[in-house]
């Protein structure tokens, strides 16, 4: 079976934020930065996302303002397409079609309709070498234009956005290696510049970054040896001269001179932001504890607010270089994850390492990180060489009331120091509270553990290179002043041989545990129920069948062996030779996901363990082997998927690659409707006439519904997704208060439109029957007199004591008499 076209492979939560470098809009209210396949637009004060601009199918390279318009920008992507976008209504205006990956874009006042992007010398992503050309943008009234009017500028440069444009795009400046050069547009020529390799000092003269100053003819460029340079009089190749800078003691990784260039900003793996007084080298200013490494520093067009983007992937936003005002935290990716990917069963948040000693729930359908917590709480100090406790395990029980975590610390000369921690959910504080801590709970290294899903008893099991597997029993006190508390249930081993990997059924009345290459499988009760072989090499993993499927237990090995053993008759039901790096079972489903290591690339097939044939299958997944995955449970689930698609129905499958992106799985139904959610809302006609479908802007009432108050109502649908827009949407977005209560109001009121349209044919009756309504109007007037005292000599003021009225008003009086009311009742009902 193949893989079909309408599953694709994208970043869906999780991106990296720090990938380029991000940009402040001119009002400095939002802050735009690359989000794997997506552009994200974050507000600058209350660091919630107020659009995914989605619409590029590959990785987005570079975002820049439109020179011409302050409420675009253009963004960039590997699929070879510039787009341009209103990022303040989240609007796609037009999409640019290059036809070359492209890696990074620059644009320029001086330079109008032009854009610049970084493709690679030949037409293949492969390649090693790359250019930056000009873009001429064509006019058209398209959504789509092919842009193949392209001319080279500078050859041999950078992908990673190395360059910067001087004194308004007179001149462009790029770094790479030991080499500077900049070209000049109206002399259409360029200058190199080299520095040697190293001195005796050993100083690293590499380049790693480059800023032009905006009015004036420098160049700042930046060092691996922490040096900044400030090029002049480079206009001529042999006169140039250039002064030095230094603070920084490992390398400058990004450069910004302020808009009216005035100060330099720099930063590196200090995670300090220095301000260097441009006119006064000498005087600089420091920001100092920011966080990780900085990579990248942006400065707003008027110069009140800077962000520096993080090695851990992080966007801090800086008013004036005075005090942080936000901070945008993105999932924290280290060199790799010790835990595996699990999912909190309460947030339906991903759990997995972030900060050192720290545990990140980071919420996959929100793409935002919720909190931290710290396991090993204990004060961080960054130093290499220095062994530190590093959180190794996590899991959750099926409720999401315990968490149960390892962390371990290795130390030359010393044995091996284990914390198993168990960490009870506190209702007050909506976050976990540590209630046990074992010391030493095995005397090696804990390679496995998991809890038992059975309803009854909350048990945990861990199993170690000691030889032994162990039982953890929640005992509850809650009659006594003790509380909750855990102890040592069981411990098992078999014929001292190690356990690598454990698993418990569905309904948790068995647990399979892997000695080697033997499969144990016990009861409840802690009694060796049988053991099962296979052929030769270590089971590497086990995984019980669920649902239907429940009487398979799946394990593999590590000769290339995926095995499948039937429960009920105690034997290999069925077994294939491949190299399954990882097993994954969704627990919503029967699926299974097995990632197979084959010629440095991943394979995915996902099966039911009782079908022969793959429900889903795509070769190359991605390069190198896929260590860890996880099903995530999806909020609504997908409806008329495909058939081959309906594996994606209930969950989403997500996984890290060998470099550390998260990736996961998108169905073209699934991409329809977020496209479709990402339209304008609007209501559907059957919604019922509501003060709710008035605020929310889709007015269109009828006569027959205003004259007819008895007619039927169409009940508004439970969930409906107006409601559920205007209830959940940040409160940044909405209106102030008074301007959504005035509107309220108003929809409660009766529309004039109806009364508008027969007011001039309403007005020539009344012409016409004022004579007959006047003369009519006495006539009743007299009786009325003469009904209440028989008397006629009254006159019209002395009436009951009640004021006199003018013919006009009498008029006016009767013209009411004639409207329709009935208004009233249908606005009692609501």
């Amino acid at each position: 079976m193949v893989a079909h076209a309408e599953i694709r492979v994208v970043h869906l939560g999780g991106s990296k934020i720090n990938f380029r470098e991000p940009v402040i809009t001119n009002d400095s209210r939002f802050l735009l930065c690359a989000s794997g396949e997506s552009v994200k637009v974050y507000s600058s004060s209350s660091e919630e996302c107020v659009h995914d601009l989605q619409g590029h199918t590959d990785l987005v390279s570079g975002i820049v303002r439109n020179p011409s318009n302050h409420l675009q920008v253009y963004s960039c992507s590997a699929d070879g397409t510039v787009r341009l976008w209103d990022f303040t209504d989240g609007i796609l205006i037009k999409t640019f079609i290059i036809g070359y990956p492209i890696y990074s874009i620059y644009v320029s006042e001086n330079h109008g309709g032009v854009v610049f992007v970084v493709v690679p010398m030949a037409n293949d992503k492969s390649s090693e070498l790359f250019q930056l050309v000009a873009v001429h943008l064509p006019l058209s009234g398209d959504q789509e234009v092919e842009a193949r009017e392209l001319s080279a500028v500078l050859c041999d440069v950078s992908p990673s956005g190395a360059a910067s444009f001087g004194r308004k795009g007179e001149y462009i400046a790029a770094v790479k290696g030991l080499q500077l050069e900049v070209f000049f547009f109206k002399k259409q020529k360029s200058y190199r510049f080299f520095l040697k390799s190293g001195n005796k000092k050993g100083a690293k003269n590499a380049f790693t970054c480059v800023s032009c100053h905006p009015k004036e003819d420098c160049i700042a460029t930046g060092h691996e040896d922490g040096k900044i340079r400030l090029w002049r009089n480079f206009n001529q190749k042999k006169e140039y001269t250039y002064s030095t800078l230094h603070w920084h003691h490992g390398a400058v990784n990004t450069l910004q001179f302020t808009p009216e260039g005035t100060n330099l900003l720099s930063g590196g793996i200090e995670s300090v932001l220095v301000q260097w007084h441009y006119t006064q080298e000498n005087q600089k200013d420091f920001l100092p504890r920011l966080g990780g490494a900085i990579t990248h520093i942006a400065v707003s067009p008027d110069g009140s607010l800077f962000c520096t983007s993080h090695s851990d992937n992080k966007i801090t936003i800086i008013q004036s270089f005075v005090k942080v005002s936000a901070i945008i935290q993105g999932l924290v990716k280290g060199e790799g994850v010790r835990t595996d990917l699990t999912i909190d069963p309460r947030s339906k948040a991903l759990v997995l390492n972030g900060k050192p000693g720290h545990l990140q729930f980071y919420s996959l359908h929100r793409d935002k990180l919720l909190y931290n917590l710290d396991i090993v709480q204990q004060e961080y100090i960054h130093e290499e060489g220095l062994d530190q406790f590093e959180v190794v395990k996590a899991a959750f029980d099926t409720r999401g009331d315990w968490l149960a975590t390892v962390e371990e610390r290795t130390q030359k000369g010393s044995e091996l120091e284990i914390n198993l921690k168990l960490w009870a959910y506190d209702e007050q504080t909506q976050s976990f509270m540590l209630n046990t801590t074992v010391t030493a709970p095995h005397e090696d290294q804990i390679t496995a553990m998991c809890f038992s899903p059975s309803p009854e008893t909350t048990m945990l099991v861990t199993i170690s290179f000691d030889g032994h597997f162990k039982a953890w029993l929640l005992a509850d006190h809650s009659d006594t002043k003790e509380g909750a508390s855990w102890s040592c249930d069981f411990v098992g081993g078999y014929h001292h041989l190690k356990p690598g990997c454990c698993c418990f059924s569905a309904d948790g009345s068995l647990l399979a545990v892997g000695f080697q290459e033997v499969v144990t499988v016990w009861s409840a009760s802690w009694e060796l129920l049988t053991t099962l072989s296979q052929p030769p090499g270590a089971i590497r993993d086990l995984c019980f069948g669920r649902l239907s499927c429940s009487k398979y237990l799946l394990g593999t090995s590590t000769k290339n062996q995926l095995c499948c053993w039937n429960l009920l008759t105690c034997s290999m039901e069925w077994s294939t030779p491949v190299d399954v790096s990882l097993l994954q079972a969704d627990p919503l489903s029967e699926n299974m996901a097995a990632f197979c290591s084959q010629s440095g690339c991943s394979d995915l097939f996902v099966f039911k363990p009782g079908e022969p044939r793959p429900i889903y299958s795509q070769k190359a997944l991605c390069t190198g082997k896929v260590q860890r995955a996880v099903f995530a449970p999806r909020d609504q689930m997908l409806e008329s998927c495909e058939e081959h698609a309906q594996w994606l129905n209930r969950s989403q499958l997500y996984f890290f690659t060998q470099h550390m992106d998260l990736m996961t799985f998108s169905t073209k139904t699934e991409e329809d409707r977020l496209l479709a959610s990402s339209k304008r809302l609007m209501v559907d006609d059957s919604v019922a006439v509501t003060p709710f479908y008035l605020l929310l802007g889709k007015h269109r009432q009828q006569q027959e519904s205003l004259t007819n108050p008895m007619a039927e109502r169409i009940q508004l649908p439970q969930g409906s997704i107006a409601i559920k827009e205007l209830l959940y949407t940040p409160a940044h977005v909405l209106p102030s208060a008074s301007f959504l209560c005035s509107m309220f109001v108003r929809s409660l009121l009766i529309s004039s439109s109806s009364a508008s349209e027969e007011k001039e044919p309403v007005e020539e009756e009344m012409e016409s029957e004022e004579e007959e309504e006047d003369s009519e109007g006495e006539a009743e007037l007299r009786d009325a007199r003469q009904d209440l005292g028989g008397s006629a000599a009254w006159g019209p003021g002395e009436e009951l004591g009640a004021p006199a009225l003018t013919k006009a008003q009498e008029r006016e009086l009767r013209r009411v008499k004639h409207f329709d009311h009935s208004w009233l009742s249908s606005v009692l009902e609501c």
